[in-house]
């Protein structure tokens, strides 16, 4: 088994939704973002991603949402933009823009240093 870790940083607002309905205050956070790619093969260049392929993907998707306030994209009008919907925003995000099969096994959104969510996409 082999997994190759790309990664990624930005800034960005959000408020979450509170189960009263209220908002809580606007605050920012320097997002530590980790996508893992895990697979059984490598194919005939000896990848199994390549870095030069993925990380620039990863980081249009950031730049994306860089400096913004999340509760104001469209990926957030109809989920909150907790760490774990950021989460799964991004592997949404990589799985669109992707030609090939490139194998995600999961996607860590860090919003402050040791608060992380990891989510694990369904399996194709």
């Amino acid at each position: 088994m082999f997994e190759v870790v790309v990664s990624g940083t930005f800034r960005a607002a959000h408020r979450l939704r509170l189960l009263d309905g209220s908002l809580e205050p606007l605050h920012d956070h320097a997002w530590n973002i980790r996508v893992t790619c895990r697979g059984k093969a490598l194919n005939e260049d000896g990848l199994l991603v390549d870095f030069t392929v993925l990380r620039p993907r990863l980081m249009k998707i950031l730049a994306d949402m860089d400096g913004r306030e999340l509760n104001t994209l469209p990926a957030f009008a109809e989920r909150n933009p907790s760490a774990e919907n950021v989460a799964v925003h991004i592997a949404d995000e990589l799985a669109r823009a992707a030609s090939d099969a490139t194998p995600i096994a999961c996607v860590e959104a860090e919003e402050e240093p040791g608060c992380f969510a990891r989510y694990y996409p369904p399996e194709p």
